[in-house]
């Protein structure tokens, strides 16, 4: 019996390289830190050819994706220059296609999205990609659910990234879901970065939004929250997973946050379901259930609470709407 992950990396000809080497890297310190089962990481391509990085560094691969068998524990497919043309050339997309169906799960980073959208592997999904090649995916794939908000988002098993650096997020996400937030610390210690930021942080306004909660349980839980919205995220469900009472938590959320965990679910709950009502043709009641939602008529009534608008307001808004009130859903927003 095979004791070990399978992770086939999937490139091609103008690859990012840092989509290559973060997620390897993270995967590789995992191993030397004790992961159990430990990842077994290679490099794919089309015929077991070298891909040339956009930065002209030639690497070889391991495998040839034809060659392929056996089940795999995580088929990632990565971005770069040369996206487009991967997603144009046929025999990739089929192999890409074929190692999907083999797979526990399936993740891209930054414009990965193509490939895997070519495949058909993310209709009717909740995905993000870089924040500059957004609209592009959008319009070639309409019934894909572009969200360009977060740095990272699940759906089902399928997993998408944003631009280059997100792929360490969400490895590290990857590793604590398999392996537990203590082997992830111990990654990021080694790799001199925070566990991950939380998923939905903004992609590009990064270094302007206020810093992240000063507490590591809070700043877990509200990146765990950003990546689950469709699941259990009651105060208890949450308590929980932290290992903490339900009073301490409240305690935590309103001395970090300013809030209570209810409503910071309610809010990222929110502010996921604006980004789809706005980017994408999903039904309001599609929308519901992808951001955890009971109904529709509860998204339009959430929508109400923290825009001040109505679904089909915010689908015609030029400009994103704000918040009309503030964390504590009490205090106007200046």
């Amino acid at each position: 019996m095979d004791d070990r992950r399978r992770v086939l990396v999937v490139a091609y000809d103008d690859a990012q390289i840092l989509d290559i080497a973060c997620p390897a890297g993270a995967l590789d310190i995992a191993n030397r830190y004790g992961a159990s089962p430990p990842y077994d990481v290679e490099l794919g391509t089309l015929g077991r050819r070298a891909a040339r990085s956009s930065v002209g560094i030639t690497l070889g691969a391991g495998r040839g994706l034809e060659a392929v068998t056996g089940r795999l524990d995580t088929l990632l497919v990565v971005g770069g220059a040369g996206s487009e043309r991967a997603a144009a050339d046929e025999r990739l997309v089929a192999q890409v296609r074929r190692l999907a169906a083999r797979s526990r799960r399936v993740a891209s980073v930054c414009t990965g999205t193509d490939v895997l959208a070519a495949a058909g592997l993310l209709d009717g999904r909740r995905v993000t990609t870089h924040w500059g090649y957004g609209d592009r995916l959008a319009a070639r794939h309409p019934s894909v659910a572009v969200d360009v908000g977060p740095l990272y988002i699940r759906d089902g098993n399928v997993y998408t990234s944003a631009g280059v650096t997100s792929a360490l997020d969400l490895t590290l996400s990857l590793i604590e879901d398999d392996h537990g937030s203590t082997l992830a610390r111990a990654v990021a210690r080694e790799l001199v970065t925070y566990l991950h930021r939380p998923a939905d942080q903004a992609q590009i306004s990064t270094f302007l939004a206020a810093p992240p909660p000063g507490d590591r349980l809070v700043r877990d839980l509200t990146g765990y929250i950003a990546g689950h919205l469709a699941e259990d995220l009651t105060p208890v469900a949450l308590a929980a997973r932290a290992g903490v009472s339900t009073r301490h938590l409240a305690r935590l959320f309103a001395t970090h946050l300013g809030t209570t965990p209810a409503r910071a679910v309610r809010s990222a709950r929110a502010e996921a379901a604006v980004h789809l009502v706005r980017s994408s043709g999903l039904a309001l009641d599609a929308v519901a259930r992808r951001c955890g939602f009971g109904s529709a008529q509860t998204l339009r009534q959430a929508l109400r609470d923290h825009y001040g608008a109505s679904a089909d307001t915010i689908r015609k808004m030029p400009d994103m709407p704000r918040a009309r009130v503030a964390a504590g859903g009490d205090t106007p927003v200046p």
